[in-house]
């Protein structure tokens, strides 16, 4: 082939002018053959044919001018029509069209697309993190939006003599952002580098037992959501509905009244004008007005705004099991209000998770066995999706490992995991040095315990592609494993630090002294759902499975995409079976089980939420709690047709696994689910286009749509 004048630049669709680059010409006639003949070889010699008269068309026409892309991709269909490759000409028509469809969609929203991502990432940007004017228009690209998280965390270094140095910790968090392997949590994305500079995702907030406390609770909590963050309280403390108010000899109104006013509140609060706010709402099982509690929001509609936990101890669960009495006890007092037998509570409770997705259970007494300062108090509450047990006041900030980024020929890549989750560790610790807290209390506690929570999201995704199906004890056994790395890596992060910076404040009251083991964090690892950032990582949620392998996502005020997993994809099209009937039937159904023509390998691997049994749900979170200091969010999907003793034995076992918490969520049992998914009689929902559908914000996690930060 004669040498070529090829065009030094090549002018982009924004106007802009990059580099001209041959490669990407092959690259794309690669793809396109691939797709049709599916086998590497062949499409590799279709690229290099086709790519020489590309090339030598471009040489003809611009070797003295900067062609547009459209002109390019003009040359490049011609050159397969007239190689006689008519099917990949077509293959590649429909690419562009599909590309272009995509862009349109990315203009209605107004953005600039400068990262590259998906259109439901670029919606959730638009519509919760990206920084708007005082007329509501958007200010900044995606990309400048990591710059100032990035540019803002690392201010934090200045604070300290360091070996690293701001603007190299500022580059290193850009690109971890940027590379979408890890993410910070939703206040963070939204308001670092902001007047508000509020950054932490969860707080716990007391309730003591009198007006003033509770309003001034009430107080804090509209601060705390107006700035972006999530609240939990133990209403345990308030004195039983009827009981005595000395100052005015009348009767109390009691926590689930009260709970109430803070729903309401919530309802009209919008989080830095972006989202609601966020509640859990706990109470013990021996407060005398239990029952009640249990039942708050089985009439619908009541506390939309509220997750709801019993706080169970040990000795409660041994009366359960054993089917024996239990005292309800006034906390004013502390004296026995009555006797009740505990299966009572416990099938109440059973009942109103299999009818509700509420109350979930907060194991007090396996919480408190790890609290890491015990010294300080006792901790009752957690944060709104329950991964967090926090004293009064405490708050977290919380970041998550991309595990979808940490596998490299089919093997988990240790040392990326391991150098990602050592910078992970150092931006939450700098986050604290940052932040703007919203009360002087929360300022205090936060900077003396220094705790913060870095997980993971895409672990299903991970799973994927290393062959690993979900619902296996070879799945448990590596996410054992997994997590135990984790916990490993992230310690050796957090004394790193602590030589550099110092231990945390409260150091000398918590179990680390004990153990000779100076850290800077007093925990350092949460299991959070992940909820938006994992659509903007473009990842499963949290440790959760896929929730279905195609489906349409509701976007644009109406706009229907269809999205597919994209491991599967890739997989489908290697081994032949990406064909047109066979993704309908997926869309339609979700899952891959009951599906012809896909082989029994890939059925093994490609397993979602409801393929996977409930006990290996359970299971799957065990493991992960086995090394978590904090504690993990999961939610154990329950089939339509479950009964409520299967939401009995799930608690029971929950408790019996150590886990910290238990959320069940019975699939159609609350009428605002954000997935449509197959019907009660095992057929598909008819939808518009029959088809599975998933709001634009839904990650797979929360089936409620309240897990998103």
């Amino acid at each position: 082939m004669p040498k070529l004048t090829l065009p030094r630049k090549i002018r982009k669709r924004d106007g802009s002018i990059v580099p001209f680059e041959k490669e990407k010409i092959r690259y794309a006639v690669e793809r396109a053959a691939f797709e049709v003949l599916q086998d590497r070889l062949k499409s590799i010699t279709v690229s290099e044919t086709v790519t020489e008269t590309v090339l030598a068309d471009v040489d003809r026409l611009f070797r003295k001018a900067t062609p547009g892309v459209e002109a390019i991709q003009d040359l490049v269909e011609q050159g397969l029509m007239k190689a006689g490759y008519g099917p990949i000409a077509r293959a590649y028509i429909l690419y562009r069209d599909r590309r272009a469809e995509m862009r349109q969609a990315k203009a209605a929203l107004g953005l600039k697309d400068d990262l590259k991502f998906p259109i439901n990432a670029m919606e959730v940007l638009k519509k919760r993190y990206l920084i708007k004017d005082d007329e509501r228009n958007i200010t900044e690209t995606p990309g400048e939006l990591l710059r100032r998280v990035a540019h803002h965390v690392a201010r934090g270094e200045t604070s300290f003599k360091s070996t690293v140095s701001a603007t190299e910790a500022e580059e290193t968090f850009f690109d971890m952002m940027r590379e979408l392997t890890f993410l910070p949590n939703s206040p963070t994305l939204m308001n670092a580098g902001t007047a508000l500079g509020q950054l932490s995702a969860c707080f716990v907030l007391p309730v003591g037992d009198s007006i003033d406390r509770i309003f001034a609770a009430l107080r804090h909590m509209a601060k705390i959501h107006q700035s972006g963050g999530g609240t939990g309280f133990s209403f345990s403390h308030l004195r039983p509905r009827g009981d005595l108010v000395r100052t005015t000899k009348g009767e109390a109104s009691g926590p689930v009244s009260f709970m109430s006013i803070f729903d309401a509140a919530t309802g009209v609060i919008v989080q830095g004008g972006r989202r609601r706010g966020a509640n859990m709402g706990i109470l013990r099982c021996d407060h005398p007005e239990i029952m009640d509690f249990i039942e708050a929001k089985i009439d619908k509609g009541r506390f939309a705004n509220f997750n709801l936990s019993v706080a169970v101890t040990d000795r409660f669960m041994d009366a359960v099991r054993r089917n024996r009495s239990f005292d309800l006890v006034n906390p004013r007092t502390g004296k026995k209000d009555r006797t009740v037998r505990a299966r009572t509570i416990f099938d109440l409770i059973a009942y109103g998770a299999w009818r509700t997705g509420d109350p979930g259970l907060i194991f007090a007494d396996t919480i408190n066995r790890h609290n890491p300062t015990p010294a300080l108090g006792r901790i009752e509450a957690t944060n709104p999706c329950g991964e967090l047990p926090l004293l009064p006041y405490e708050s977290c900030n919380l970041g998550s490992v991309n595990l979808a980024k940490m596998v490299k020929d089919g093997k988990p890549d240790w040392p990326k995991l391991a150098d990602t989750i050592r910078w992970g560790v150092r931006f939450l610790d700098d986050v604290i040095e940052v932040n703007k807290f919203p009360l002087p209390e929360i300022r205090d506690i936060t900077f003396g315990n220094r705790k913060i929570g870095l997980g993971v999201m895409g672990f299903a995704d991970m799973l994927l592609r290393l062959g690993i199906p979900y619902n296996t004890p070879e799945a448990e056994r590596f996410a054992r494993k997994l997590m135990g790395f984790i916990r490993r890596e992230s310690l050796k992060a957090s004394a790193l630090l602590a030589a550099e910076r110092g231990v945390f404040p409260n150091y000398d009251q918590s179990i680390f002294a004990r153990r000779n083991l100076p850290v800077r964090n007093a925990t350092v690892n949460t299991v959070a759902p992940t909820g938006t950032i994992s659509i903007i990582a473009g990842c499963s949620s949290g440790i959760e499975p896929l929730f279905a392998i195609s489906f349409v996502r509701n976007v644009l005020s109406g706009t229907r995409l269809f999205e597919i997993n994209p491991i599967f994809e890739k997989v489908a099209r290697a081994r032949g079976i990406y064909k047109r009937e066979i993704l309908a039937e997926i869309a339609r159904w979700g899952t891959l089980q009951k599906i012809r023509g896909i082989p029994r390998d890939i059925k093994r691997v490609f397993v979602t939420a409801f393929d996977v049994e409930p006990e290996q749900h359970l299971r799957i979170q065990a493991a992960f709690q086995e090394h978590c200091d904090n504690s993990v969010s999961k939610t154990i999907n329950l089939p339509a047709e479950s009964t409520i003793d299967d939401v009995r034995t799930i608690y029971l076992e929950a408790h019996k696994l150590k886990c910290k918490g238990i959320t069940v969520y019975r699939y159609g049992s609350r009428a605002e689910q954000v997935l449509s998914f197959r019907g009660a009689d095992g057929g598909p929902v008819i939808l518009e286009e029959d088809l599975v559908a998933a709001d634009s914000e839904f990650a797979g996690g929360c089936m409620t749509g309240t897990c998103t930060f």
